[in-house]
C-alpha cells in the first residue's frame, strides 16, 4: 500500500515543516502505524494543503491520498467532510474522491493537544496551569481561537510557553493516542480510516 498524507502545518519555513512531519510521525507511530506509515508531506497553510492534495490526487500513483487539516469550525456531520469544506471554504471535491480522504483536527491541532492533560503536565511541569484550559466535554465544538489562547495562558509561566508552530509540534509528538481516542471523535475517525487504508 502506497499512501500519502498531506498535512496542514509548518508555514513557509523548511525547518518548521520538518518539525511538523516529525511531530505527526511520532504521534502516528505511537498510535500503531509504525512500519506502515503513509508518506507525510507538510504543506504549510490550509489552502496550500488543499492545493497540494488536489494535485497529488490527480497525478499521484499512490493507492491512498488524503489530507489532514483543521476543520476551523465545528463539523455538523464528521462523515461528510467535503460538505463541510464546501460550505465553509468553497473548496470543491475532486471528481472521484471521497470523504475518507479528508481527516480533521477539529477545530484545530490545539484541540488534540489540549485534550491530553497528562502529557501537558509532564511536558511543562509545575508551571502548567491546567485550570486555564477548556473542559474536555464537547471540546471539539470549542472555538479554535479560544483553545489556542487558553493553551498560551496555561503555559504562560513556563520558560517553554506554548507557541503555535515553534513549539507545538514537539508537544504533538508526545501526545498519548489512547487519551486522544477517549476524548476526540475526529482522532478516532482518523485512526479508523488509516487502519483500513494502510493494510
Amino acid at each position: 500500500m502506497k499512501a500519502k498524507l498531506y498535512l496542514e502545518g509548518g508555514g513557509d519555513s523548511r525547518e518548521l515543516r520538518i518539525r511538523c512531519r516529525e511531530g505527526f510521525r511520532k504521534l502516528l507511530e505511537s498510535a500503531g502505524f509504525k512500519g506502515k506509515m503513509p508518506q507525510l508531506i507538510a504543506c504549510g497553510s490550509r489552502d496550500s494543503t488543499y492545493c497540494d492534495f488536489k494535485t497529488a490526487y490527480t497525478n499521484s500513483n499512490a493507492d491512498y491520498v488524503a489530507m489532514l487539516v483543521d476543520s476551523e469550525e465545528p463539523v455538523a456531520d464528521p462523515e461528510k467532510t467535503w460538505d463541510h469544506l464546501k460550505a465553509r471554504d468553497g473548496w470543491e471535491q475532486p471528481d472521484g474522491s471521497n470523504d475518507e480522504q479528508v481527516l480533521f483536527m477539529t477545530t484545530c491541532m490545539e484541540t488534540w493537544i489540549a485534550s491530553d492533560m497528562d502529557t501537558l503536565r509532564q511536558h511543562y511541569g509545575n508551571c502548567f496551569q491546567q485550570s486555564a484550559l477548556p473542559p474536555l466535554h464537547n471540546i471539539e465544538q470549542h472555538d479554535r481561537h479560544d483553545i489556542q489562547e487558553r493553551l498560551k495562558e496555561a503555559t504562560c509561566n513556563c520558560s517553554n510557553a506554548y507557541q503555535k508552530n515553534l513549539r507545538s509540534f514537539e508537544v504533538l509528538g508526545k501526545l498519548n493516542p489512547t487519551t486522544l481516542e477517549t476524548h476526540l471523535a475526529a482522532f478516532r475517525r482518523t485512526k479508523r480510516i488509516l487502519n483500513e487504508k494502510l493494510q
